[in-house]
């Protein structure tokens, strides 16, 4: 038995996983610079028809299906990593809880950029997840399925609890921090955010982390049976999964559509599907895009999409801080006075930008920046970080 343990190579990573990554990352900068627009003192919003249109966009296809899907991927990661490490004979629960000490100190520089940071949700869930590392398929089918199904009980439960906080994101006297151009004010101000307006809501701290998860037990599920690398064998499936996931969401969306037109909200106190209609989304929409990957299509924009999955980390970290120079004090300054389409071009614009440097960046080195910090002090051991000649030719060969 081998005393020492590596990472899983780049050429032996599952290809789809880190093209849905990447569309994930993509509703993740979508939706966090759209919050942009809700940080400052509440006022009334004349919206353009562009702005309306790309708002219904991001609210179907994007609007915490985007995150629910990372989550799932996270849990897919999770028992790559738990099975690469138990077979080279090391404990995978201290590698791994040691791992998400790590993520939870790059949550902290995260979060003092961006109130929504959710790499502190992955770190606490990812050292719960170690309880479940040994159980079977099917009873992580059973357990997440049990969670999905109880959520809008649950959730109309909780959205019942009343807790007094200070609104950090829309009070004068704390938006003075965001834009007084301190630095530690600034850092000061995305903290307290992420306390008061995350951690204790319980909305956030019980209905959000249940679903996540969820979706990092069905993830590992995924893993477990091999489902990723197994596609082209599962056309008829995805087919199936496609259309009934495609039509549960039809479903749900009307009837919740109209309690609402019809105001009959009241059921919202007693059941609450909100979280059925975005997992049935999230999968219809994961589903597709796994489906044309089998089927060869958009190989090229697939291509950059894999490279942008690949340095997740790096990417979403590097939104956040470059949104913070852009919108708060410390940089611009424009804060929440653009319309509702700046905000998603935006995004949309920064993120191509990466994609294509994602692209060039894996032509030259093992990893992303932070993916390689994190790789090596998880493993403690410095892996190679720029690609050796040969490497480069071999995978240039291969493309």
């Amino acid at each position: 038995m081998t005393n020492s343990y590596h990472p899983v190579e780049q050429s032996k990573r599952t290809a789809i996983v880190d093209i849905l990554r990447g569309w994930a990352l993509l509703g993740v900068a979508i939706g966090n610079y759209s919050d942009f627009l809700f940080i400052g003192v509440p006022h009334k919003f004349n919206h353009s028809i562009l702005s309306e249109i790309l708002m219904t966009f991001n609210r179907y296809f994007f609007a915490a299906k985007s995150w629910t899907l990372l989550t799932l991927l996270f849990g897919y990661g999770f028992a790559i990593l738990i099975n690469n490490v138990a077979s080279k004979g090391k404990n995978p629960v201290t590698f791994f809880a040691w791992r998400m000490v790590l993520l939870f100190v790059l949550a902290f520089i995260n979060s003092s950029f961006w109130l929504g940071d959710i790499l502190k949700d992955y770190a606490f869930l990812g050292l719960v997840m170690l309880l479940f590392y040994k159980c079977s398929a099917r009873t992580l089918a059973i357990i997440s399925a049990v969670i999905v199904l109880s959520i809008p009980f649950v959730m109309a439960y909780v959205n019942g609890f009343k807790i007094e906080h200070p609104e950090i994101a829309t009070n004068p006297e704390y938006l003075k921090l965001y834009h007084s151009g301190n630095w530690l004010d600034f850092f000061r101000f995305n903290l307290l955010a992420s306390f008061y307006e995350q951690i204790i809501i319980p909305g956030y701290a019980i209905t959000a982390h249940l679903i996540m998860f969820a979706c990092m037990l069905f993830g590992f599920l995924l893993q477990k049976i091999d489902f990723f690398n197994r596609l082209n064998d599962l056309k008829k499936l995805l087919k199936r999964v496609l259309w009934i996931s495609l039509t549960v969401a039809i479903i749900i969306g009307v009837c919740f559509n109209l309690i609402i037109f019809y105001k009959e909200v009241a059921v919202f106190k007693i059941f609450h599907p909100l979280y059925w209609l975005v997992l049935s989304t999230m999968i219809f929409i994961a589903t597709g895009i796994s489906l044309l990957y089998t089927n060869g299509k958009l190989k090229t924009i697939f291509s950059y999409f894999s490279a942008g999955g690949k340095m997740t980390l790096t990417n979403y970290i590097a939104q956040n801080i470059l949104a913070a120079f852009i919108f708060s004090g410390i940089g611009l300054g424009i804060g929440d006075a653009m319309p509702y389409w700046f905000y998603f071009c935006l995004a949309v614009f920064i993120f191509i930008v990466q994609l294509f440097i994602s692209k060039w960046w894996l032509s030259k080195y093992n990893y992303g920046p932070i993916e390689w910090l994190w790789r090596s002090a998880s493993y403690r051991k410095v892996f190679p970080f720029k690609k050796t000649e040969t490497v480069a030719a071999t995978e240039v060969k291969t493309v």
